[in-house]
């Protein structure tokens, strides 16, 4: 009995009330015996009631607590068996040991004691002993499940209805996508006003059809642009058709000198409009300096991109070269220094690049240096030429002088390389707010967004051309020395391998340029050369060349065995000469550890998606990534990921 309950009723006061009534009796006696007596016994009859009042209430609340606990515990029962949530105890294996009967009834099955856990939740397989919550789900519904790992109890609750409800939130979010048709002038040039509007009605027809088909409201912008809005949920539908609008207007307009591609940039996940509406215009001009022809989608921090099975096509006008080549000679005259930089390992197209702008910069009067981390072999003939001149070897510097040289008002070129990663010295870009970005490859997810002037050309042979097109713009009398000439030459050289591949008009005027400055062929030609030494390995790379898909050649180099990336490359260039192959991937440990992949095609297949499903990236017809691991390990990721696009879309275009 709680001694709170015995004082409460029958406490000190009680007894003290008694001693009083004795001692007044007792005060009586000497005066009044009878009246003492009367006291006395009165005394007598409180004190006889207080004590059966006593044990009458303990019994009675004795009683009531009895009652009370059978009630507790009956329904405590009841109430378990009642819950409409699940409740299982498990032991340290995780076994089930008890579940309440809502458990046996989702499952239909009597009982489940002794089933394992991950048995009955096959999703648990991959949780930690820890507390937290996962979703599961089970049959038509979905049941969260608690976990209180040190109790050993696992709560699970249907939340079907919040999960449905949070799902058709997300599916009816807002989603926005622009619409452009990424060549028009090129295709409609030489065309009359009744050609290029009967091509334009065409592709705007098929546009049209293809957004009433998904039920998307469309809305022309200008004559090449278009605005598609719409919820998450189309946007995942057309993510699953992959965009086929791509090929249908690319095969619409096929009967054309140049079809009609388009390029889409989609967005969705974002917190506002106007972010979205940002997200939208930026995955367009991703698309776009991808080579155009694919669809770019923005989905929270997902980017993904379907298409881009077609070269970029050749801008016929030079309008963009002349803007770019006086906006880079104002950002020189307004520079302090100028420091030009390629990717890590540079090869002849970044080095030659870099020395065009490093002539620009001379030009203008301002100290300019190039930033290399060293010499490799791809580069080393180059800059054994190099050294030769002694006022241009000294403009070479290290990424450390570099930074030292680097102030608020230094700019930073950065050429044959989007991508901050690509750096030896990303430190260089965030020293400076003046950043200039000079390349021909395909964009990616990364890139350099802080940079004032972007010039990216993905139907160019190289960065090389790119440079050699801005030097004829930016200065009225431009004259290049043998050794300037020679090395952008070089550049479009290997890039193009011997202009054969990506080459296009504008190429051979670029190259025509550097041979009227002087560039020597014949000292290109020496600095391609290869030693027997390495001519014997390749061909040792090569014969371990397999067949898949029977147009793609994947090599395999022996496990241990080290070679450079050079060579590695220059044996993904060797097998495309093969008769039937139409893609190569040459799989080696480089000598630093990491495991390369050269992957090289002649247009038919876009590589440039197969590398950056790894983790890289590059061109269409010439990409490559650097990973941890083992070549057999790399192989079979190589493999899974042919075989998941071929599932997807088909390898070839």
């Amino acid at each position: 009995m709680p001694k709170f309950l015995i004082k409460r009723w029958h406490g000190k006061h009680q007894l003290a009330a008694i001693a009083g009534l004795l001692l007044l009796s007792a005060a009586f006696i000497p005066y009044e015996w009878l009246l003492a007596l009367a006291g006395f016994l009165f005394t007598i009859a409180v004190a006889v009631y207080t004590f059966l009042a006593e044990r009458a209430f303990r019994k009675e609340l004795h009683q009531h607590l009895g009652n009370l606990s059978y009630r507790v515990k009956k329904g405590g029962g009841s109430i378990i068996h009642e819950l409409p949530f699940g409740i299982i105890l498990y032991n340290e294996e995780r076994t089930i040991e008890w579940h309440n009967p809502y458990i046996a009834d989702i499952m239909e099955r009597e009982s489940l004691v002794g089933m394992q856990l991950a048995e009955l939740f096959p999703t648990m397989q991959q949780v930690k002993e820890r507390e937290g919550t996962m979703e599961a789900a089970i049959g038509s519904h979905m049941y969260q499940l608690i976990f209180k790992p040190k109790e050993r109890i696992l709560y699970v609750r249907n939340i079907t209805e919040l999960w449905q409800l949070g799902h058709k939130y997300e599916d009816e979010k807002l989603s926005l996508g622009v619409v452009m048709i990424d060549n028009l002038e090129e295709v409609t040039q030489g065309l009359d006003d009744q050609q290029r509007s009967s091509l334009l009605s065409k592709v705007t027809a098929e546009i049209t059809e293809w957004a009433g088909k998904y039920e998307i409201y469309l809305k022309r912008l200008t004559s090449d642009r278009f605005l598609l809005i719409t919820d998450q949920k189309t946007l995942r539908v057309l993510e699953q058709s992959r965009f086929v609008i791509l090929d249908e207007v690319r095969e619409l307009t096929a009967d054309g000198k140049i079809p009609v591609t388009l390029s889409i940039g989609f967005a969705a996940g974002a917190d506002h409009i106007i972010e979205l509406g940002s997200w939208a215009h930026r995955s367009l001009d991703i698309a776009l300096g991808r080579g155009g022809d694919q669809a770019a989608v923005k989905a929270g921090k997902r980017q993904t991109f379907y298409g881009g099975k077609s070269n970029a096509v050749e801008k016929r006008t030079r309008v963009r070269a002349r803007v770019v080549a006086h906006a880079l000679r104002d950002l020189i005259r307004e520079s302090h220094n100028v420091i030009i930089m390629g990717h890590k390992i540079p090869d002849m197209d970044a080095v030659g690049a870099a020395i065009g702008v490093l002539k620009a910069a001379q030009l203008f009067g301002k100290e300019a240096y190039i930033m290399i981390e060293g010499v490799n072999p791809s580069i080393e003939k180059m800059m054994e030429m190099i050294r030769e001149d002694e006022k241009l070897s000294q403009r070479f510097i290290t990424p450390e002088q570099a930074l030292a040289l680097t102030v608020p008002q230094t700019l930073a070129v950065v050429v044959d390389t989007h991508k901050a990663s690509l750096l030896k010295e990303p430190k260089l870009i965030s020293g400076t707010e003046r950043i200039v970005v000079i390349d021909h490859h395909r964009r990616g997810e990364e890139f350099i967004n802080q940079a004032m002037l972007i010039y990216m050309e993905p139907y160019a042979s190289s960065t090389c051309e790119l440079v050699t097109e801005l030097l004829q713009y930016i200065h009225d009398r431009i004259s290049l020395d043998v050794r300037e000439a020679t090395c952008l030459l070089a550049g479009i050289t290997v890039d193009t391998k011997s202009f054969s591949l990506r080459t296009g008009a504008r190429t051979f005027e670029a190259a025509s340029f550097l041979r009227r400055n002087g560039a020597d062929t014949m000292l290109i030609q020496r600095m391609l050369q290869e030693d027997l030494a390495g001519y014997v390995s390749k061909a040792e790379i090569i014969k371990h060349a397999e067949l898949y898909y029977d147009h793609i050649a994947i090599a395999v180099v022996e496990p241990g065995r080290r070679n450079s990336q050079l060579l590695i490359a220059q044996s993904a260039d060797a097998l495309l000469n093969m008769q039937g192959i139409l893609a190569s991937f040459v799989i080696g440990e480089r000598q630093d550890g990491l495991i390369a992949v050269s992957a090289r095609s002649l247009g038919h297949m876009n590589v440039q998606v197969v590398m950056e499903r790894m983790g890289g990236g590059g061109h269409l017809t010439n990409a490559a990534v650097q990973l941890e691991g083992t070549v057999e390990e790399t192989a079979q990721k190589l493999k899974e990921i042919l075989a998941q696009i071929e599932s997807e879309e088909g390898l070839f275009e």
